[in-house]
């Protein structure tokens, strides 16, 4: 029988949901309901003998060694869109298929990303904490009409961005990294260079996978680019930014703020610079955290699992 181990499923995601139910009737299946897939030796010591993983957090990693221990291994079923917490040299020279569920959470994590944006701009965080301490904190605030949005990477959620933003009555300009092939015009945006993105945005999103041609995409060059006016929006990648031009650039500051949602250590650690700037909004890499993308990307994690024994 197909042995399918979930690696962590906490806090708790597909136990007792119908997909856990639709997921036992393919195997033998094993839920390991503590955190722990983020150390490498207890990744192994739950999946090493499976033949298939369903995995659902991103800090966990497919490294060459725990590729190499799992000898049995055939599929990682990634509940999810990125792909960049496995080693594809490692599960390619192992003939290991991988797939994900892209596109499930894009209206979710784009509507987060909007969230970010009027949550650092308007400064609702801080305005929030200072009326709870009897305060009453005033101030000019920014607003999303008539600013100009840079979108960074027109996959699924930066093309459902590019849209609300034009619905706040934003100026969307839109960079990606291949030909354009009018989807820029296809959600109201103007396809531009990056450069010239950087320069003229008051909002800059990043949308891109995390891969060696994106890995600090943003580095210290392109920030300085930015309006000192101007906010930084990832719900993508951590590693999509350098961090530490990014520390230096929120901290003097070269711009304005940003509303972070990925990190590149996570769970963020306490004595991260990050958590003292008054100028950042945090969540926990949450944004597509909904009851309809859980129920609907489990459901497709499983389908993947199904159509991968049945070839």
């Amino acid at each position: 029988m197909t042995r399918i181990v979930v690696p962590d499923d906490f806090p708790l995601a597909i136990s007792g949901t119908p997909a856990e139910r639709a997921l036992r009737s393919l195997g033998d299946v094993t839920i390991c309901t503590e955190r722990g897939a983020d150390r490498e030796a207890e990744l192994i010591r739950r999946i090493r003998d499976a033949d298939v993983v369903l995995n659902i957090r991103g800090y966990t990693r497919f490294s060459a060694k725990v590729i190499a221990a799992c000898e049995r291994l055939r599929l990682i079923s990634i509940w999810g869109t990125g792909t960049d917490n496995i080693d594809f040299a490692a599960v390619r020279g192992r003939g290991i298929a991988v797939t994900n569920t892209p596109g499930v959470n894009a209206h979710a994590v784009a509507e987060h990303t909007i969230a970010l944006m009027l949550a650092v701009a308007r400064r609702i965080p801080s305005m929030d904490a200072g009326v709870r301490a009897g305060e009453w904190p005033r101030g000019k605030l920014v607003q999303l009409e008539g600013k100009t949005l840079g979108v960074i990477g027109l996959g699924a959620i930066g093309r459902r961005v590019a849209m609300l933003g034009s619905a706040f009555g934003m100026t969307v300009l839109a960079s990606t990294l291949g030909e354009d092939d009018g989807r820029a015009a296809a959600v109201g945006a103007k396809h531009v260079s990056l450069e010239t993105l950087l320069t003229d945005s008051d909002f800059v999103s990043l949308h891109l996978r995390l891969s060696e041609r994106t890995s600090r995409h943003l580095d210290r060059d392109r920030l300085a680019l930015m309006k000192p006016s101007a906010f930084l929006i990832n719900t993508a990648r951590g590693g999509l930014v350098d961090r530490d031009a990014l520390l230096v650039a929120l901290r003097e500051p070269r711009i304005a703020g940003a509303g972070l949602d990925v990190f590149h250590l996570e769970p963020v650690a306490a004595d991260d610079p990050l958590l003292r700037l008054p100028n950042v909004v945090l969540t926990p890499h949450n944004a597509g955290s909904t009851p309809e993308v859980i129920e609907r990307g489990l459901h497709q994690a499983v389908e993947n699992i199904r159509t991968f024994l049945r070839a």
